[in-house]
């Protein structure tokens, strides 16, 4: 019951990491010691997001963001 409850949680993170990546949309991304960085998502795994930043790619680890703040909203749809 546990798995499941993890895998449906990274489904979302992945439905909206995919979107956000399709679809360009710019991000900020709010890490836990308060800095925010704005950017594009250009990939992801279960681990980090790599975001474009002025034409610089930032490797962030997941475990280091606090909230991601979309410019406009993301459909959750998973395809």
């Amino acid at each position: 019951m546990v798995n499941k409850t993890v895998n449906t949680v990274n489904n979302i993170q992945d439905i909206f990491l995919n979107n956000a990546r399709k679809n360009r949309t710019n991000l900020t991304v709010h890490l836990l010691n308060g800095f925010q960085i704005k950017g594009i998502v250009k990939g992801f795994d279960n681990f980090t997001v790599i975001l474009e930043c002025d034409e610089n790619m930032m490797l962030i680890y997941k475990h280091s963001i606090s909230t991601i703040t979309p410019e406009k909203p993301i459909p959750f749809i998973n395809n």
